[in-house]
């Protein structure tokens, strides 16, 4: 993979990789930019809510989960004191559907989390990183209500036997 940052003015600068698409990289006027673009920590959070997501909802579309609108959030804290690394992440997973099955929901992450996902397998060295989930059942009328939410542990899974 080959990756690169073209500076315009300032701290403006356009990012690109492999497959040509761009995107703008900026930072706060605080610090000497025009607030014009992702903030580079931005992006990194990104790709790895980006990373898992692709995983488990390849996964869901295989176990025929009748999904209608899927989220994945990544909640980062950094440290306070330069050069103010991420110090723990929490990765959140919102389903919506018809009858998504719990089960199918726990497996997506796990092998996400344990087999598939290089950003996760890569954070996952440095900090601590929680994995959370909620499914809501879509309602007549656009509305949804919350059927299940829980925690996912890959050391639990592990100690799991079958």
């Amino acid at each position: 993979m080959e990756a690169k940052v073209v500076w315009h003015k300032r701290l403006t600068f356009t990012g690109s990789a492999d497959t040509g698409f761009q995107l703008p990289l900026g930072t706060m006027p605080e610090v000497g930019g025009d607030n014009d673009g992702f903030q580079p920590m931005e992006l990194i959070a990104i790709g790895l809510a980006g990373c898992t997501a692709m995983d488990v909802m390849s996964i869901m579309l295989k176990k025929r989960q009748v999904v209608t609108a899927f989220e994945v959030q990544v909640h980062a804290k950094r440290a306070p004191e330069h050069p103010k690394v991420f110090t723990q992440a929490t990765i959140e997973y919102i389903f919506s559907g018809h009858a998504i099955d719990e089960a199918a929901v726990v497996r997506s992450i796990e092998l996400s989390t344990i087999r598939y996902c290089p950003a996760q397998a890569m954070f996952n060295k440095v900090f601590p990183i929680e994995l959370v989930y909620s499914i809501y059942e879509d309602q007549e009328g656009g509305g949804r209500k919350l059927i299940k939410s829980g925690i996912y542990s890959p050391s639990a899974a592990l100690e799991t036997p079958g």
